[in-house]
């Protein structure tokens, strides 16, 4: 029952980046989905693979794992750099390229 702690990716339907600031735990699937034969609805037999819970901060997720005893994988992505921009720099003098095709 290993579980991973990280943060979430943004959301690819919205711009906004709120949703990635909060840490989650999130357990690692035990099993294989299966198919089901009548309806082919997808089922599973392990109910943790349902379980996330969401923390402000990766310290507090790591001590709830510790806690529980509840092995747990650490997975920090980097922080995007961020290169500021604006609408007027599409047709600054010093550009190098053309603004139009």
């Amino acid at each position: 029952m290993l579980a991973k702690i990280y943060r979430p990716a943004k959301n690819a339907m919205q711009s906004g980046k709120a949703a990635t600031r909060k840490w989650r735990l999130e357990f690692v699937a035990a099993s294989a989905p299966r198919t089901e034969a009548l309806m082919g609805w997808t089922s599973s037999a392990d109910p943790n693979g349902q379980v996330r819970i969401t923390f402000d901060t990766k310290e507090q997720a790591i001590a709830f794992a510790r806690a529980h005893a509840i092995p747990h994988q650490v997975i920090d992505r980097p922080e995007p750099k961020r290169i500021p921009r604006a609408y007027g720099d599409n047709f600054a003098f010093s550009r190098r390229e053309p603004w139009s095709h």
